[in-house]
């Protein structure tokens, strides 16, 4: 397992190596004859430029490293950081590889061309993107979505349910982020709250502090969680012991009945297998008479909870891929399961972009949300 580790970390730093050496041979390419222009070759600022690209090349992942072992303010500010420049490089690489492709076009028009100014306007605009990006993945928003379910008991008509998934409460998202969701549910006052797993980023962190503020949460039908792959990342067991203790209930691969709806939780790992996920579905016994609801963390086989009868299925885990190109990618991996809601045969799925980020602290082209589903 160590091996596989430190050569997935060899492979992630290969290619932040490979990016940013792109971005060092753009910046000299297209600048340094404004640096002559200035008065000779500078070569205190490209050594100055060539040191700060290195020392950004392995920020991540040195920081990604510490944060797994410590949790800690400097660890905290260090990765938070290192996570921004992730994100703001992703739109300068970009960037990079725009000014090249666009100066060689307009080089064959005028051979005259100067260099400086495509690559000036491309960076100045990837940089305000990630700056953007930034501060919208701080605005945590509410979505609302209607849903009219077959056999719905009378009692549920008219009741809202909220729904949480990929807070990735850790070094970026902590306490003060968590308080803020549970007082956005608190104002909507919601029925019940499910939480669709990734609560937690995985690294090193307070567990039972960042779990702490749901125990505030005042759902009259209460609150249900299960596990994401984040969760899974070591033993998921504290992190059960700790949402226990803020009076979350962990649905563990069993059904319960909410005042006449069926809820089923199955945590990720036991739903990453088809065939395991059916298994556990026609183990519960689901009664098709009834309506139910599906907790699982990723939306990756909602063709099997439609054959066992599944009325609506709640999932996360896309993020609807945070910001470009991911955004495409997510979409052609999850096709109409990528994010919102949509239709598989009877049953419903929803699928939520998260609350949190994981990763750069990035969003472009999706915005984070909790969702409150009113049942009709």
């Amino acid at each position: 397992m160590r091996r596989r580790i430190a050569v997935f970390v060899c492979i992630i730093q290969a290619i932040l190596f490979l990016g940013h050496g792109i971005l060092y041979a753009t910046c000299v390419w297209f600048w340094q004859p404004l640096w002559q222009t200035a008065g000779g070759q500078d070569n205190t600022a490209v050594w100055w430029l060539r040191g700060t690209i290195f020392v950004l090349s392995v920020s991540f992942v040195a920081a990604s490293m510490l944060a797994f072992n410590y949790y800690n303010l400097v660890v905290r500010i260090f990765y938070t950081i290192a996570a921004a420049w992730l994100g703001v490089f992703n739109f300068l690489l970009w960037a990079a590889c725009l000014s090249w492709i666009l100066y060689g076009i307009a080089w064959s028009i005028w051979s005259r061309m100067p260099r400086w100014p495509i690559a000036s306007v491309l960076f100045a605009a990837a940089a305000a993107a990630g700056v953007y990006g930034i501060i919208n993945a701080g605005r945590v928003r509410t979505t609302r979505i209607t849903v009219k379910l077959p056999n719905l008991p009378a009692a549920w008509r008219g009741r809202t349910a909220g729904l949480v998934s990929d807070t990735h409460l850790g070094h970026v998202r902590n306490r003060g982020f968590i308080e803020r969701i549970v007082a956005m549910l608190q104002r909507a006052k919601p029925d019940v709250v499910f939480i669709a797993g990734d609560l937690y980023d995985g690294t090193a962190a307070d567990i039972d502090g960042l779990a702490e503020p749901l125990d505030k949460l005042a759902a009259p039908l209460g609150t249900y969680f299960i596990a994401g792959n984040h969760e899974e990342f070591s033993s998921h067991e504290k992190y059960f012991a700790a949402v226990r203790r803020a009076g979350v209930r962990v649905v563990t691969n069993e059904k319960v009945m909410l005042d006449g709806l069926q809820l089923i939780g199955v945590h990720y790992h036991d739903a990453s297998h088809p065939e395991n996920l059916r298994r556990i579905l026609q183990r519960l016994g689901i009664d098709r008479e009834c309506a139910s609801i599906l907790l699982t963390h990723a939306p990756d086989h909602p063709q099997i909870a439609a054959e066992e009868g599944i009325s609506l299925q709640l999932s996360g885990h896309t993020h609807q891929g945070q910001f470009l190109p991911y955004t495409w990618i997510v979409k052609r991996m999850y096709r109409q399961f990528a994010y919102g809601l949509s239709q598989l045969g009877a049953m419903f799925v929803y699928t939520s972009c998260g609350a949190g980020t994981w990763g750069p602290p990035v969003r472009l082209g999706t915005n984070p949300e909790i969702v409150l589903i009113t049942f009709e």
